[in-house]
This record gives structure tokens, sequence and C-alpha cells, in this order.
């Protein structure tokens, strides 16, 4: 569950810090004041790719925060510790986008790469808004909205055929590759081979071109760090002046009269400890003078294995860390190539046991989805009628395709609104306000199915009123009412139904425009829904209504 965030210097926000609780929160205000921008914040936090322009003009960077508490989760948990990470029942992540173009991400005070930050915010919040009704109207993304339904067994059969899948695939590639052109195919092997061999004589360590470079440099200033560590060894302690035995005899002198004064003897006690201190540095660097003996040879040998190194980096890549990961992409191309020698003929026998794992793989995969759409189908169905579409039906269809890495069937939702009628894509028959709704069923089943504490919802009751806002706005509180649900809204019904309202306006003034954020009390509520009822002219009648909607919540 989202806690807190914190957004400072992105967009139109120049700083903000919301509290939220568990339940449902509504984001309110005119159009433009910044509620959309506080979810694109979030979806940065969590690893959506940045730009520049979402720094705040004249600052030097945007800073997003958030803290999260966590439920016990296995995958989570697994996640975590891969990475290093401690796993404790709070999270915080935090993302700064730099003008320069680089971005920092932090979980706990640990710095992680992008794919690592989006890894771990699947599983803390599921951002909904007009993109996922996007989603709805490409049929060729049903299939991935299928398989979110399905459990661990399910993503590990998946992952099973995948991996049969590519390693089919490999193995045609090299089949066909090894018999449109042997010659081709043996001079790349050959060259393959001389270049494995050359990396592999230059016996390459991680990272050791920059630790020769500094290693050499140290070589290179010897007589000044050597004359530097003596001078300064000197400064403290030698037969002529020493500050070691100057401050030993005023630590002496003002221990003698500590008990005089409390002062007396902060004053000693402080100067006992810079002493102590002191003495401790003067043996290090009469340690360090002493062993700074200058090695002609060790400088010669890494001046010379330096050479070869930029020699291999200039053929091979940027640095050494470069080299060796080409060398294990070519690797892992010449085992491909080579496979073992196999033949023609041995390489079509070992692709036509590989066919059967994938086909068998592949039927196992359909059973698994199909058994999915059925559960799936029941889901929306039910969470439709309660969506005031009780006479629609859902559908799953599957259709016989070429294989390719998700399977080999081709998958699109069906829909038919009225009894009677034949199911017909939904990409043809469902409206605005359907869409809404069914995407709506289906992040409400999904929610139950994937145990996410916290849900945002962005405008997704767009092209909808009267009852079935009422009937959008009890589904998103039911939601609510097994976590924390955030939502954008513009519809009375929906912002009633919240239990906490958060209202954003701009503020302008002839330099600059801010978005402010505040928590709305219960008078304040009423009169921001009466403005959504009646416009900027509230009556009595829409102060009324406002009551009765946000009575009607309080009771329930």
């Amino acid at each position: 569950m989202l806690l807190e965030i914190s957004i400072k210097n992105f967009a139109i926000i120049e700083e903000i810090n919301l509290h939220f609780e568990q339940g449902m929160t509504v984001l309110t205000g005119e159009t433009g004041a910044g509620k959309s921008i506080i979810i694109d914040a979030m979806n940065m936090m969590l690893g959506s790719r940045a730009t520049l322009d979402v720094i705040r003009h004249g600052a030097k960077k945007a800073e997003i925060e958030g803290l999260f508490t966590i439920e016990p989760n296995p995958l989570l948990q697994e996640l975590l510790l891969e990475q290093g990470l401690e796993v404790t029942d709070e999270l915080i992540i935090r993302r700064e986008i730099l003008q320069n173009g680089r971005s920092v991400s932090r979980i706990n005070g640990q710095m992680v790469n992008l794919s690592v930050l989006r890894a771990v915010g699947q599983y803390l919040v599921d951002i909904h808004g007009q993109h996922d009704q996007e989603e709805l109207m490409r049929p060729q993304l049903h299939g991935r909205l299928l398989d979110a339904f399905g459990n661990q067994e399910f993503v590990d059969l998946k992952a099973a055929y995948q991996a049969s899948f590519e390693s089919y695939r490999q193995l045609r590639k090299s089949l066909i590759g090894q018999q449109k052109n042997q010659l081709e195919h043996k001079a790349r092997i050959e060259m393959l081979e001389y270049q494995m061999a050359e990396i592999e004589a230059a016996d390459l360590k991680p990272a050791e071109d920059k630790s020769l470079e500094q290693e050499l440099e140290k070589l290179r200033h010897h007589k000044q760090i050597s004359d530097t560590l003596r001078g300064a060894y000197s400064l403290l302690d030698n037969e002529d002046f020493s500050s070691l035995a100057n401050l030993r005899s005023a630590m002496n002198e003002l221990d003698s009269i500590s008990d005089y004064d409390p002062t007396y003897q902060t004053l000693a006690q402080n100067l006992a400890e810079g002493y102590y201190i002191l003495e401790e540095v003067g043996k290090d660097l009469e340690d360090l003078a002493g062993s700074a003996d200058f090695d002609s040879g060790r400088l010669f040998q890494v001046e010379n294995r330096l050479d070869l190194l930029n020699s291999i980096t200039r053929k091979y890549g940027g640095q050494v860390d470069d080299v060796r990961d080409y060398y294990q992409q070519i690797s892992r191309e010449y085992s491909l190539l080579t496979a073992n020698n196999l033949s023609s003929e041995d390489l079509e026998l070992e692709l036509k046991k590989e066919e059967q794992v994938l086909l068998g793989l592949a039927k196992n995969l359909s059973q698994a989805r199909h058994g999915l759409a059925q559960m799936l189908e029941a889901e929306i169905k039910q969470e439709l009628q309660d969506l005031y579409m009780e006479k629609a039906d859902f559908q799953v269809r599957f259709q016989q395709g070429k294989f390719n890495r998700e399977g080999n069937e081709q998958i699109e939702f069906y829909i038919s609104t009225n009894p009677g009628e034949d199911f017909k894509p939904l990409v043809k028959v469902a409206s605005g306000g359907e869409l809404s709704r069914l995407m709506l069923a289906i992040k409400s089943a999904f929610a139950r199915q994937e145990g996410k504490t916290s849900i945002v919802f962005d405008e997704v009751d767009t092209g909808v009123s009267g009852r079935v806002a009422q009937a959008i706005a009890q589904k998103i509180h039911k939601i609510a009412s097994h976590g924390q649900v955030l939502a954008i809204s513009h519809l009375p019904q929906v912002v009633a139904v919240a239990d906490y309202q958060f209202y954003i306006e701009k503020i302008s003034d002839a330099h600059s425009t801010v978005s402010q954020v505040r928590l709305l009390s219960q008078a304040e509520r009423v009169d921001e829904i009466a403005k959504m009822l009646a416009g900027q002219d509230v009556t009595q009648a829409a102060l009324t209504q406002a009551r009765e909607l946000l009575k009607k919540t309080e009771s329930k």
C-alpha cells in the first residue's frame, strides 16, 4: 500500500507531499490543474521512461519518492533478495530525473537500474488509465490480457514453452544457415575461433583497465606522493618541532586543572581525542612513507599490460568489460554454429526432437489458456452485471495461428450486448462507456487474482453517467475494500463514494504556475461535488444533492 508520495519540481508541481490511507481516495480539480501529472509522476517513480520535459522550468532535477508497506509475497521477496535488498515491511522508492538526461533510482537507499525498479513496481501498484482501454481495442494484445489472469503455474508453463520455442527457432536458423551456405558458415566459425583465442590469450580481468590506470597514475607520481607523505609526517613529529609533543603537553596541562571546572575537563577531553587521532595518523604516515619505494619494474609491467589492453579494446570494445561481454556473445554464437560439429542430418534430427517437445508444450499451454478463458468469462460476466450490463455476455475466442513466442493461437475478445445477438469482436461493437465498464470489470477480476494492494484509476469513468456512474462508483469502492484505490474522476457519484478527497488546483502569477493539493473537509467536499453537479454557479439544490450523495455513502 502506498502510504506517502513526495513530488518535487515535476512539470508544474513545485513540491507536494501526499499521505494516503487504506480505502478509496479520489483526486479532483479543474482540467489542467495537475491531477494526471501526479499519476505520471507515480508511473515514473515505478520505472516508466523519463524525458527532460518533466523537469520543472528552472530546476536542476525532478524528484519523486514513495513510501510503501508491503504484504508477504514470496515472488517479491525473492526478487528483492536477488538484488541484495533487505526484505522489510516497508519500501522507500526514490527516483531523480536529471538535466543531463540520466535518472537515478533507489530502493531503500540502494541504487537499482530501471528494469529492477519496474519489476518491483509491478508488485506494488497497478495503474489503469486510458491506455488500458486502448489495449482493449487492439486484438493482438488480448492474449497478453488473458495471460495476466494466470497463476504462477501458468507463468511457469508459458516460460517452458517460450524456452522450447527459442531453442527450436535457433536450431532451425542454424540448419537453414548451414544448408544455405556451408562456406560462409565455415568462415564465420574460423573468424570466431580467432577472436576467441585472441581474447582468451589476453586473460582479461573484470575492470582491469580501470584499476591499472589508477595504479599507473600512482607509479608515475611516486616522488610527489612519497615527498608529501614524508613532509606530512615531519610536520606532525620531528626533532626540531613536534606538533604531537606540543599537543601532548597542552593536553597534560589542561588535564591538571580539569577538576576545577567542567569546561576545562571538556577541553582536556577534546584535546586528548585530537591527540590520539593525530598520533594514529602519524603512525600511518610513517608506515606509508617507509613503504613508498619506487618499483620501476612494476611501472614497466603496468605500461606494457595497458598497451595490450588498449589494443584489445580498440579492436573489440570500448573497455575491458565490454570486450568480456563480447567474448560471451561470440562464445554463445560459436557454440550454436558448431553445435558439437553436428552435420545437417544431425541438426535435422535435433530439430525434429525439439519440434515434438514444442508441440506438446503448445498443447498444454492452449489447454491452460482455455481454462483461464472460462474462468475469465465467468468473472467478467458477473462484473458486468454489477455495472448494469446484465444482458451482455463476454467470450474469449481462439483461432489457430502460426507458431510464435506467445503460442500458436490468436486470441480475441468478443461481446454480445443483448440477448439473442451474435457475439461480435469487441473492437467493432463497444462504445466508449461500454469500454470503460468492460475494462473496469477486467481490472476488478484481476485485482482479486493478483492480490495487489494499490490500484490507480485514471479517469476510468469517461463516457458514462446516471446509474451507470453510480455502479462504477460502487465497483471502485468495492475494489478499495480489499486494499487501496486512488482514483481521478470528474463524476460526482464516484467522488462522493470515496473515503478521502484531495483537491488539486493551479495557482498562477506573472512569473510561474504551480499545482497545490489539499485534503478536503466534509463541508468542502459538499461544495466541490455541488460544483460538479451545477458548475461554478452553485445552487441550493446542487448543495442538497451533494449532501445526499455523501450521506448515502456514509450510510453504507
